[in-house]
């Protein structure tokens, strides 16, 4: 870990608790990570198997229990929200208009979720947060999620045997109080992230394994490519249109041919049967399937190249996968594939395609250690001339690969 970005990190931590009178000293700092992933993108709602790594842009939070039973919180990263303040116990309902627009929304979601789940909150605290995670594309929102979900736990003295319990709830958070149709891959990305691991993700057996890079690896680099746009949430953005289709299909298909979800058709034989019989009418919804079933063919060779350390192979696949996303699964977005386009041009650019949800937000690449300078002078010439609305806005974050959930000493 870069230790000046924690620093930067307490210094803007401690500036916004000054400045706001939230008194955190003594306290203790939860840091959560994000996220990227190597596959498969937009599988986990379709029932593929994930794999990916905890990546350092991050969430901090400071804290102290504050002797109430009420929430104080204010974010620096939004400080048009103002101080976060309510009772536990006494959130609005889900997607209600006096927090739809707000980032109150997730903790509000956490009081609801966890009580609803029966876990009984008593104990409040103050907190300050402050993050440098891009907005759309390295899950922000999961990070958050899960942040403030092992908070509550910590201040209220919860222990929560089952890991998986947390992320179906940290998901549920945004499914059922926020209204973002969002999948599982991302809180298990941040909350299970190991430092110089990936993790690979079971869905049949939800099960999670660390998986080492293999021995002999290039000096390669993880980098993001943050576009400058705003990403709507996932509820309000292409994201939920694909998911719905990805049901529609695999609801469509479940009489016939016996599948639950896509990730169901598995050899060349049934994805034919399942294209003749609806291409006709929904081509669209067959293009979904594609991708899907050409990422799932691509995912297993992906983890051979990476536990042999093939990092060539991983990134043309990471490619691979990115020209499906754009071309079946439609989900990409013009400022995304600008991002992708130049990196592509670079000598030493293993691959690269768009991140998360789509549309807008950040793309990704793979890239040899000694071809990350010739990237950034690329994007610093051709980005902003091809995207002038965003040439102060836009970003790349050179990644290391680190631990999703950690707690350091407070203010």
């Amino acid at each position: 870990m870069n230790p000046s970005m924690d620093q930067e990190a307490l210094q803007q931590l401690s500036r916004v608790a000054r400045e706001k009178g939230i008194n955190v000293a003594g306290g203790k700092i939860r840091r959560t990570s994000s996220r990227f992933c190597l596959g498969v993108e937009h599988g986990d709602y379709n029932g593929t198997e994930l794999f990916g790594v905890g990546t350092d842009r991050f969430i901090w939070m400071a804290y102290k229990p504050n002797g109430t039973d009420r929430l104080r919180m204010f974010s620096g990263n939004f400080p048009g929200d103002g101080i976060v303040s309510f009772k536990l116990g006494e959130v609005p309902a889900p997607r209600s208009p006096e927090v739809v627009d707000s980032w109150a929304r997730f903790p509000c979601g956490v009081d609801f979720v966890l009580r609803r789940e029966g876990f009984k909150l008593q104990k409040g605290f103050d907190a300050v947060l402050w993050g440098n995670i891009p907005g759309g594309g390295m899950s922000r929102s999961a990070s958050l999620t899960v942040n403030l979900m092992t908070t509550f736990f910590d201040v209220n003295g919860v222990t929560v045997k089952d890991d998986m319990k947390v992320i179906d709830m940290a998901q549920a958070v945004e499914n059922d109080y926020i209204g973002s149709p969002c999948g599982k891959l991302d809180q298990i990305m941040i909350y299970f992230a190991r430092e110089g691991m990936g993790t690979h993700y079971d869905p049949k057996s939800r099960a999670v394994k660390y998986v080492p890079l293999g021995a002999g690896a290039i000096d390669f680099r993880i980098v993001s490519l943050d576009t400058g746009t705003v990403r709507p949430g996932l509820e309000k953005s292409t994201y939920k249109i694909r998911r719905g289709e990805c049901d529609e299909l695999a609801g469509l298909a479940r009489g016939e041919f016996g599948i639950t979800c896509l990730a169901d058709v598995k050899d060349d034989a049934l994805l034919r049967r399942i294209t003749d019989r609806f291409g006709a009418k929904r081509p669209e919804l067959c293009d979904r399937l594609k991708y899907i079933y050409h990422a799932q063919k691509r995912f297993y060779q992906m983890m051979d190249a990476w536990k042999a350390g093939d990092i060539v192979t991983v990134g043309r696949i990471f490619r691979e996968d990115g020209i499906g996303l754009r071309d079946d699964y439609k989900i990409s977005g013009p400022e995304l594939e600008t991002m992708c386009d130049i990196a592509r041009s670079v000598p030493g650019v293993l691959g690269e395609r768009m991140l998360g949800g789509g549309d807008k937000g950040a793309s990704g690449a793979l890239v040899r250690a000694e071809s990350v300078d010739a990237l950034r002078q690329a994007v610093e010439a051709g980005y902003p001339r091809s995207r002038p609305a965003f040439a102060s806005k836009y970003a790349m974050h050179v990644c290391r690969v680190v631990a999703g959930v950690t707690v350091l000493p407070g203010l």
